[in-house]
Formats: C-alpha cells, sequence, structure tokens
C-alpha cells in the first residue's frame, strides 16, 4: 500500500508557472505507474499527465500538451507535475494517483484503473 501527499498548489496568474510534487510513502515507489489527475468544480475529473514505472514513457491530455511536464525521482519516491504558460482553465483541484503495474514502460490513463488518490492540492489560475 502506497500513502500519497501532494504539495505545491496556489493562487497564479494566468501565463504564470506552478510545481506540483506528490511525495511516496513504501519502499516500492518504482512497482507503480503514477499520474496526475484534476477536477474542476462541475466536471469529471481527467487525466492530465502520467508515467510509466521508470519514467520511459509518458502520456499528456491534449489541454495539457507542451505547457506541462510529469516527471518522477525513484530514488526520492517522488512524482512532480511542471505547469507553465498557465490558463484559467487549468483551475482545478490536482490529485496524484498511483496503481501497481506490471509493465516497466506502460503508463495508464483510465481513472478507474487507479488505486490510490493523494488528498488533492488546489491550483487556482486567474485571468
Amino acid at each position: 500500500q502506497v500513502q500519497l501527499v501532494e504539495s505545491g498548489g496556489g493562487l497564479v496568474q494566468a501565463g504564470g508557472s506552478l510545481r506540483l510534487s506528490c511525495a511516496a510513502s513504501g519502499r516500492t515507489f518504482s512497482s507503480y505507474a503514477m499520474a496526475w489527475f484534476r477536477q474542476a468544480p462541475g466536471k469529471e475529473r481527467e487525466n492530465v499527465a502520467a508515467i510509466s514505472r521508470f519514467g520511459r514513457s509518458t502520456y499528456y491530455a491534449d489541454s495539457v500538451k507542451g505547457r506541462f511536464t510529469i516527471s518522477r525521482d525513484n530514488a526520492k519516491n517522488t512524482v512532480s507535475l511542471q505547469m507553465n504558460d498557465l490558463k484559467p482553465e487549468d483551475t482545478a483541484v490536482y490529485y496524484c494517483a498511483a496503481h501497481v503495474s506490471s509493465y516497466s514502460a506502460r503508463y495508464s490513463v483510465g481513472i478507474y484503473e487507479y488505486d490510490y488518490w493523494g488528498q488533492g492540492t488546489q491550483v487556482t489560475v486567474s485571468s
């Protein structure tokens, strides 16, 4: 089992940047495929970025491609989301998620594939 704690959210003006971090407990972090989801008020939770166990493969939603970068450091049990050129439509609660994966180079996109979730961190982008 893994526990996830996000940090780094906040209020930023449009065009600004934020870096979210997710710290994971446990000694087998490299066994987990990881992702960042977000949920805006009144909307479904959506996957914005995902990364395979060793970082070889990544996924980005079309809405964030070229602006967001997901990365992980298995030695530090962390996964990060660098968010640049933020837009008001990026405003949401951002969640870190994990699931045990048998595939070293495969990420997962579907929300139901993830078993572990952090508590979320608010990102607000003002226009």
